[in-house]
């Protein structure tokens, strides 16, 4: 039975029963806190205008009542902030909103409210150890996310859980190539090789993209289409996939515009190069 592909990166893909691949990008622990950081200062901001406004009750004698308030919403916020934002807005809170993450389960699907619910309930859990007058180290929660590649913590391994990211980088505009093994690379590609219009953009789309991958994945992306074109080109079978497919851009984008000579590209190469 073969075994299947290790992961390379933070990119998670799933398989349908269907046959439909999708494929997402984890959010690790520095990509998760930013988003942890504003839900928190929007509790402690909510939990200081409740506190203002109890305060009244505190004037008119209602002391009883201002407190009361003051800690229902204050349990209401620590146990079931997250849990309420997640069910209601389909896995995101405000932070994770903002952020441009959203809360899955591990086959992709939208998460349920006993999941919502049950992964930030545990979050205490992860928080330990506590110190001090209560600030939680949140240790136990990064070294369980250290030690899976899905980056879950304990909560989102009790729920079959994972966190995604959703922004999507808009492509706008030429690359700029100032690599000199790429420009050498492509004045030995030949002349008369000219990639059509669905060949050009892909080549587009991989330039623009490739600075997000790791070194493994830009080789596994970039050998689907490097193959068939290094032996179109008669190109020896150890050619590095990302540099063909960055020379080939270089080539179309820039390269062959009017009025650009192979001299001039030399100049480039040895600026490149000081």
């Amino acid at each position: 039975m073969p075994k299947p592909p290790r992961q390379l990166d933070s990119r998670y893909e799933i398989a349908t029963p269907e046959n439909i691949a999708f494929s997402y990008v984890l959010a690790g622990p520095f990509r998760r806190l930013p988003a942890f950081a504003v839900d928190l200062l929007l509790r402690a901001g909510t939990m200081f205008l409740v506190f203002l406004v109890c305060t009244s009750f505190f004037a008119i004698g209602a002391d009883g009542v201002g407190l009361s308030v003051i800690l229902v919403t204050w349990f209401g916020l620590s146990w079931f902030y997250g849990g309420f934002f997640e069910t209601v807005w389909n896995g995101q809170t405000p932070g994770k909103r903002l952020l441009g993450l959203r809360v899955l389960t591990v086959e992709g699907q939208p998460i349920n409210a006993l999941q919502a619910v049950l992964r930030n309930v545990l979050r205490d859990v992860d928080a330990m150890p506590i110190v001090g007058v209560g600030i939680p180290l949140y240790v136990l929660g990064l070294v369980v996310m250290a030690a899976n590649d899905r980056f879950q913590r304990l909560g989102d391994l009790a729920c079959g859980t994972i966190v995604v990211v959703e922004k999507r980088r808009v492509l706008g505009g030429l690359v700029r190539v100032n690599d000199a093994e790429v420009i050498r690379f492509s004045q030995s590609l030949p002349i008369e090789f000219s990639p059509n219009r669905a060949m050009a953009h892909a080549l587009s789309i991989y330039v623009a993209r490739r600075k997000l991958f790791s070194a493994a994945r830009r080789y596994e992306i970039a050998s689907t289409l490097a193959g068939p074109l290094g032996q179109r080109l008669g190109l020896p079978a150890d050619t590095n996939p990302d540099l063909l497919l960055c020379a080939l851009y270089y080539r179309k984008f820039i390269a062959d515009r009017p009025g650009v000579e192979l001299e001039a590209l030399d100049k480039i190469a040895e600026a490149a190069q000081a």
